[in-house]
C-alpha cells in the first residue's frame, strides 16, 4: 500500500500500557514530519502509567485532556469527596500511583497534564476525548462535555460540524450494538477509536492514519500486530438504537 508523506496519527486511550504503546508505535514508525495525536486516558488501569507520560512528553506528540487525567487533577485540586478519590483510585488509579517508584506524581508530569487541552482542531478533523453536547454551541462547551458525554453525542442524527469529523476516544468500540472487540465505530459525523486496550474482552490499542485511511492495532494479551484499510475495520452504528438504549438507561 503506498503511503502519502506527511502523515497526521491518532492514538486511543492506551490506559497505561506502555510496552504495548511501544508496539504499535514501532509498527506505525513515524517520521519527522508525522504529526501524533493522542486522544487522552494515557493513565489508569494499565501498569505503566507514568512511562507512557514520559513517551508522550519526550517526543512532543499532542495529547488531550482525558476523564482519567481529569478526575486525577481534580482530585490533586483538593476540592473532591472521600467518595469520588475512591472511585478513581478503583477506576485504575491505584495502578498509575503504583506506576511511581515513590508512589508519588512528580511535579514536571503534574504542570505537564494541566496544559492538555480539551479539543485539537485540524480542520477537516476535529479531535476530543469524549464527544460534545449536541445541544450546546462550541462557545459553551466545556471539559464535562469534551471528557465525559456518551450517549447524547453518538446518537446525534447529523454531524455537529458540518465539515469535520469528530475522532473520539473514551466509549470502548464494542459497548455499540453489532460492534465486535477491536472494530471502530462510526456514526454521524464522528468516529471513535477506543477499542479497548485494557479490558479483558478485547486488549486492542489502536493507532489511525488518518491521511491514508489506516488502521494500527496490537492486542495487549496475545501481542498480535495488525494493519488493515479503515474501511475494513469499521461499523456504522445506528444512531436510533443508540438513543433507543439511552433512553432506557435513564428510564
Amino acid at each position: 500500500m503506498s503511503q502519502t508523506s506527511q502523515r497526521r496519527i491518532v492514538i486511543g486511550d492506551v490506559h497505561g500500557h506502555y510496552e504495548g504503546l511501544i508496539t504499535l508505535l514501532e509498527a506505525i514508525a513515524p517520521g519527522g514530519d508525522d504529526q501524533v495525536y493522542f486522544l487522552g486516558d494515557l493513565i489508569d488501569r494499565g501498569p505503566h502509567s507514568s512511562y507512557v507520560i514520559d513517551l508522550v512528553r519526550d517526543n512532543n506528540y499532542l495529547c488531550l485532556l482525558g476523564n482519567h487525567e481529569q478526575m486525577l487533577l481534580n482530585i490533586l485540586s483538593g476540592d473532591i469527596s472521600v467518595a469520588t478519590t475512591q472511585a478513581w483510585l478503583h477506576s485504575g488509579g491505584h495502578a498509575t500511583i503504583a506506576s511511581y517508584p515513590d508512589q508519588s506524581i512528580p511535579k514536571e508530569h503534574l504542570e505537564w497534564l494541566r496544559s492538555l487541552p480539551t479539543y485539537i482542531d485540524l480542520g477537516d478533523v476535529w479531535l476530543t476525548h469524549a464527544g460534545l453536547d449536541p445541544n450546546l454551541p462550541l462557545s459553551e462547551q466545556t471539559a464535562e462535555q469534551f471528557c465525559w458525554i456518551r450517549e447524547d453525542f453518538h446518537s446525534i442524527p447529523q454531524p455537529y460540524f458540518p465539515d469535520k469529523l469528530v475522532i473520539i476516544g473514551h466509549t470502548i468500540t464494542f459497548t455499540f450494538p453489532g460492534v465486535n472487540p477491536g472494530e471502530l465505530a462510526q456514526g454521524q459525523g464522528w468516529l471513535d477509536i477506543d477499542t479497548g486496550a485494557y479490558h479483558p474482552r478485547s486488549g486492542w490499542l489502536t493507532g489511525l492514519d488518518i491521511t491514508n485511511n489506516l488502521i494500527y492495532q496490537i492486542n495487549i494479551f496475545t501481542n498480535c500486530l495488525r494493519t488493515l484499510p479503515l474501511e475494513e475495520g469499521v461499523i456504522t452504528v445506528d444512531h436510533k438504537k443508540i438513543a433507543v438504549r439511552s433512553s432506557k438507561q435513564r428510564a
